[in-house]
């Protein structure tokens, strides 16, 4: 009988146990579901008008006054400058382009929701954040973030730290001036990725300082990344950072920062259509530049839409000026001990292939110091690993400083 009661004891403390566990995994989800709503909420600022995007994407048009930008407490009383003051000197016409190989040029680039409309005056296009998209991030605080070390280090090749972090990039670069901007035309794919936590870019990179925990980073170009959108659409985007992506800045509009002032242009949204092997071939053109009169950087996409601008007090290295550029490809390999997955950098194909089949950077130019673009001095290429993926320069009359990159990943020489 004693027994009994002690075995009757055991099982009610075992429910009692089971509940007290059941109910704080209750109230965790209940908190993270709490979270998830507030940075929901602070994100998705109310719209003037909507637009379905046919890729699943949802379009709000934000009043410009009202975009996630002015959440930053040094911007409560920011007057929006709606243009810069001054644009750089010697801005390549994209209409007078060819290709290197004598090829017909490359056709403009469009965004996938501007099928179903646009945004009006006075407003700027912001793709909605869904509750999916900030679930996929490892948490609430990280959505919309980088992970450390992301930035390619030329002098440092280190074996250990590619297997360490992940990322690799064939890359193109300049340093030992003082920059102002740096603007390329880059050619637009939609690389495979093999898994959901990996991703692939091409980009360029403003930057300031030291590779230290105090880099300052500005950042443009296209990005297939699962992880971040919930699919494998190629889509335009901007990063900046001022603590070597710790706890400053994001992707886009995802954090206040950033102030956009274009109707017609969203952060983040599909482009289209893409480059296809031996198709027809698309480009985007990106400048980055530094207003020389109010010190902010500004964004230009393609030949006419101005963005928008980093404000100046955003950054320590960068409210002067850039110490280093750099134009490129890279990706991040989840596997571990220095192994690779098939995710592509680029087209997918390494650069000796050339046009139509590899991918390229053309008219790559820097903004110098009086406010000039002009082709920079003393170019240098660099890649971690050139059998998974590399990178190759040359110069031309029509595509002035230029150069293929790219790469399958894993294959027979790339383990």
């Amino acid at each position: 009988m004693e027994a009994h009661v002690s075995g009757g004891r055991s099982v009610v403390l075992l429910l009692l146990v089971l509940v007290m566990l059941s109910c704080a995994g209750g109230a965790s989800i209940s908190r993270q579901r709490l979270e998830v709503g507030k940075h929901l909420k602070r994100l998705n600022k109310p719209a003037v008008e909507s637009i379905k995007s046919p890729d699943g994407d949802i379009i709000d048009c934000v009043h410009v006054s009202h975009q996630p930008a002015f959440d930053h407490p040094f911007l409560k009383d920011h007057k929006i400058q709606m243009r810069p003051a001054f644009h750089p000197e010697g801005l390549f016409d994209e209409s007078k382009a060819s290709s290197s190989a004598g090829e017909r040029k490359p056709r403009d680039i469009s965004q996938f929701w501007h099928l179903n409309g646009r945004c009006p005056e006075d407003t700027i296009p912001i793709r909605r954040t869904k509750r999916d998209d900030i679930l996929r991030a490892s948490s609430v605080k990280r959505y919309g973030r980088k992970k450390h070390r992301t930035i390619p280090q030329p002098k440092s090749a280190d074996p250990g730290l590619i297997n360490e972090n992940g990322h690799q990039h064939a890359i193109a670069y300049v340093e030992g001036d003082k920059y102002y901007g740096a603007k390329a035309t880059i050619n637009v794919w939609q690389p495979n990725i093999q898994q959901a936590n990996e991703f692939s870019l091409s980009q360029l990179w403003v930057l300031g300082g030291s590779f230290g925990e105090d880099l300052n980073s500005i950042e443009a170009g296209w990005q297939v990344s699962p992880d971040l959108y919930g699919d494998n659409n190629t889509r335009l985007f901007t990063y900046w950072t001022s603590d070597a992506y710790q706890a400053t800045g994001c992707y886009n509009l995802l954090c206040s920062g950033f102030i956009q002032v274009n109707s017609e242009i969203a952060m983040g949204a599909s482009i289209f259509p893409v480059s296809g092997y031996r198709r027809s071939q698309y480009d985007i053109s990106i400048l980055v530049w530094k207003d020389p009169k109010e010190g902010n950087w500004w964004m230009q996409f393609g030949n006419g839409y101005v963005m928008g601008y980093w404000p100046s007090f955003l950054f320590s290295y960068l409210a002067d000026s850039a110490s280093m550029i750099e134009w490129g490809g890279e990706v991040v390999n989840s596997q571990p001990d220095g192994e690779h997955t098939s995710t592509g950098m680029g087209s997918g194909h390494f650069p000796d292939e050339g046009f139509s089949k590899s991918s390229y950077f053309r008219n790559i130019q820097i903004v110098d110091g009086s406010n000039n673009l002009r082709a920079p001095k003393g170019i240098g290429t660099f890649t971690e690993q050139s059998s998974c993926y590399n990178v190759q320069n040359g110069k031309n009359g029509d595509w002035g400083y230029y150069f293929y990159y790219g790469g399958p990943g894993k294959n027979a020489n790339c383990p």
